[in-house]
């Protein structure tokens, strides 16, 4: 329980002190090189959060609900720690950052810090509130989990629920950047969308959102980070015969199968409510 409280302390920290250093974070600072900049940082939390948890086995019996022995509790041990985590850093302030966005919104208290951080109101009203974690949480669990770790079981029940937690939090900041991604691109070229937005034209949307070339780009760089941070590196400077932490192509194709499409889906949603 003490590795747990102090793991939520350092996420709470972490994720104060990334506001401070977002460009993001000021609203005469809201520019897409700004924003992309801030992407490609995110890109080193997710690839290293993947290398986190595949320390572990899959380790299922975390996931099973009401196998989690807890009074009062009928969910799984994840769920319960994601819960307890978030509860414990919305008392912090976490949630008062539009950047940040809990899995579940219903039940948080209400934050308990004297001098909260004042964040700018870049975001439209109407679209700050969209939430796309129900979707991450699928994906993570369902269909892309299975593929970053091995089948087995070690018993390191709340280290690995910790390191899913780690992957969540920064998908789930990763993806809902696109709010901002859309709010620049609205406020650059605001007469190309108003059309599509008042006619509800999500292809249309999703078209002027689309940038193949920069997809592939990402793909490319996310893989290359996969392959460089996880090697494993000797005093000679060699990676003996090419063994990684996690297989390079599945940090791409995380990012080509969920993470891009999902944040395009962000935008659109963002942008369908931009003209309220």
């Amino acid at each position: 329980m003490l590795f747990l409280i102090l793991f939520v302390l350092v996420l709470a920290r972490e994720a104060m002190a990334d506001v401070s250093s977002n460009p993001n974070s000021a609203s005469d600072t809201l520019t897409l090189d700004g924003i992309r900049d801030s992407l490609i940082r995110q890109e080193n939390s997710i690839v290293y959060s993947l290398i986190e948890r595949a320390r572990f086995p899959l380790n299922r019996q975390i996931y099973l609900q009401n196998n989690a022995s807890i009074p009062g509790f009928s969910g799984s041990l994840v769920e319960f720690i994601v819960r307890e985590t978030e509860a414990i850093q919305a008392k912090a302030g976490r949630y008062e950052n539009p950047e940040e966005n809990p899995f579940f919104p219903e039940s948080l208290p209400l934050p308990l810090v004297l001098n909260p951080h004042k964040y700018p109101k870049d975001l439209h009203p109407s679209g700050a509130s969209i939430n796309m974690n129900k979707a991450i949480w699928e994906f993570y669990f369902n269909k892309f989990l299975p593929l970053l770790v091995a089948d087995g079981d070690d018993g390191n029940y709340a280290a690995t629920a910790a390191s899913d937690l780690a992957c969540l939090q920064t998908l789930s900041r990763r993806i809902h950047c696109g709010k901002y991604v859309a709010e620049v691109k609205f406020r650059d070229a605001p007469k190309e969308y108003e059309t599509p937005i008042r006619s509800k034209e999500r292809d249309t949307l999703m078209k002027l959102l689309t940038f193949e070339a920069v997809e592939e780009m990402v793909k490319k760089r996310v893989e290359r980070k996969a392959m460089v941070f996880g090697q494993e590196v000797t005093l000679n400077n060699t990676n003996e015969g090419g063994k990684h932490s996690i297989d390079p192509s599945l940090a791409s194709r995380l990012y080509s199968e969920w993470v891009m499409p999902l944040t395009k889906e962000v935008e659109v949603e963002y942008l369908l409510c931009r003209l309220e």
